[in-house]
């Protein structure tokens, strides 16, 4: 479109306006501070005018990519976090908590061949055996059988054929969409038939006995497919292989409904796999480590604390890139904005969370000093958005701290956020746990959780896009206000419990999570 001089001189003035008004609108912002203190001014500067977590990002999720615990990549994301951080300036360092498999991914590529061509979206799960090169065989489904001597009858008729050991969906619509457009009699009929399919799957797997997937490998099946659908629009939960020789695949709710129709109507599928992987043998994994030693405490603790690991469906981008990220541009603001705090502040990169927390309980099983001295761990492992809930996890006295830290907060971050005083106990969720079942306060720092869970949560959808950047910085910022307040803190957290109600279920006294030993090693 052409633009003429009058109108390019309003173009200009309405954007020298937009300007004005939007630098006011910030510096109006910055006028909501409850408090004078600059350190808190500093890390709102930093944290929100000087933000760095698009380029750590971007080179986390889209360079590195996904870090499956014992995979080159989760190696290569230790030796990038150390050194940014000794970038910074901060201290830092790598701690061996045990080992692991080490698995390399290569390319997965699946063809239906038979009845017609079709490339599929399949995937390799984590720690699958590879093909020797491309693999062609019938597809066949998991047999209807009473018994497990039945189905060791069938087994000879699996050697040379992929089996799928899912059951299929009816719909690879969201619910979502069924409850706004389906009238509700249709959308009832559909989720009566859907729990009806599903039971009568489980039975079949009941009657085929423990360790069919293993049964079905060693009577010389090509492979296993398997679909788990996560209920939204082409996402699918992708975990660890049921196999040890044979290759294990997902299939996306599509795809897979699709061949287990074509087999399930005698429409004879073939699929046509090339299945990349190496096995490295085991191997040392490593939780990575920063501190900026305390000034006049550095016997007490402040932990910030989020997973480097994830699964490999994706990119590891909600679980749990963001929190690492998080608390990479928390450390940096504080080094720049607090670099000499009263105690000491420690960052724990986790390593195995997926796989039991097993980087975090390591940590607190090798320091005990930190456990004892511990002011306060900050955990955040649970996607993109805001945080918004904080539970004080039972600690009775834990709220006035947070009361506290609260009411030097800026209006804009602490707005958005419910502090649930004094809260119960979780029994399963992050690294937190590691601290709080020990009794320290361990506090989940909580962003909003049905998408997440439903959409990126250990998911083939899992990526880079799926960040909200306004949301990232504001939770990095949050952060390291958090502990710049509580390493500041002239009292350190008490450790009482409130009484637990009694569990309506069992009528017994509720109880407090049990500590479990860090599993150290894994090798097939």
């Amino acid at each position: 479109m052409c633009v003429g001089a009058p109108m390019k001189a309003l173009l200009l003035s309405l954007g020298l306006l937009l300007v004005a008004v939007t630098t006011s609108i910030r510096f109006a912002a910055a006028q909501t501070f409850p408090t004078d203190d600059p350190t808190i001014r500093g890390i709102w500067a930093q944290g929100m005018d000087s933000s760095q977590v698009y380029p750590l990002a971007q080179v986390l999720l889209d360079s590195i990519g996904p870090r499956l615990t014992g995979s080159p990549q989760h190696a290569a994301a230790v030796d990038w976090v150390l050194s940014i951080y000794e970038r910074w300036g901060v201290r830092a360092r790598r701690e061996q908590y045990g080992t692991w498999i080490q698995w390399e991914r290569g390319i997965t590529h699946v063809d239906l061949v038979t009845p017609r061509i079709r490339t599929l979206e399949g995937t390799m799960l984590a720690w699958s055996p590879a093909t020797d090169g491309p693999v062609e065989g019938d597809v066949v489904i998991l047999p209807k059988v009473s018994g497990a001597r039945d189905f060791e009858a069938w087994l000879p008729k699996a050697r040379g054929k992929f089996v799928l050991i899912s059951p299929p969906e009816p719909t690879c619509r969201a619910d979502q969409q069924w409850e706004e457009f389906a009238t509700p009699t249709t959308f009832e009929r559909m989720r009566r038939e859907r729990e009806a399919a599903r039971e009568v799957w489980l039975d079949r797997v009941r009657q085929s006995g423990r360790g069919y997937a293993r049964r079905l490998e060693q009577s010389g099946a090509a492979g296993v497919l398997s679909s788990r659908w996560s209920h939204g629009w082409g996402v699918n939960k992708v975990f660890n292989a049921p196999t040890a020789e044979i290759p294990a695949l997902d299939l996306s709710c599509e795809d897979y409904g699709l061949v287990y129709r074509l087999a399930e109507n005698g429409q004879s599928p073939r699929i046509r796999l090339n299945a990349e992987a190496e096995f490295h043998g085991e191997g040392p994994v490593y939780n990575v480590i920063a501190e900026m030693r305390g000034s006049e405490k550095p016997d007490e603790y402040v932990v910030l604390s989020a997973h480097i690991d994830s699964w490999d469906g994706a990119s590891g981008a909600t679980d749990n890139g963001t929190g690492t990220v998080t608390m990479m541009e928390a450390m940096r603001i504080l080094q720049k904005v607090y670099p000499n705090p009263k105690r000491t502040i420690v960052v724990g990169h986790w390593g195995g969370e997926e796989q039991g927390l097993i980087g975090s309980r390591a940590f607190v099983e090798d320091h005990p000093e930190i456990l004892k001295g511990l002011q306060a761990a900050f955990n955040q492992d649970n996607g993109t958005w805001r945080v918004e809930y904080i539970k004080m996890q039972g600690l009775s006295k834990a709220g006035g701290h947070f009361g506290r830290w609260f009411g030097q907060i800026p209006v804009e971050i602490k707005q958005h956020i419910t502090l649930d005083i004094p809260g119960t106990p979780e029994f399963a969720g992050s690294d937190h746990m590691s601290f709080l079942c020990h009794g320290a306060p361990g506090f989940r720092l909580q962003s909003s959780y049905p998408e997440y869970r439903q959409y990126t949560w250990h998911t083939n959808r899992d990526t880079f896009d799926k960040l909200v950047f306004d949301d990232l910085r504001n939770n990095a910022t949050l952060t390291a206000m958090l502990a710049y307040l509580a390493s500041e803190d002239p009292e350190l957290m008490p450790r009482d419990r409130r009484v637990l109600p009694v569990d309506s279920g069992t009528g017994r006294p509720g109880r407090w999570p049990d500590c479990h030993p860090a599993r150290r090693s894994w090798s097939r």
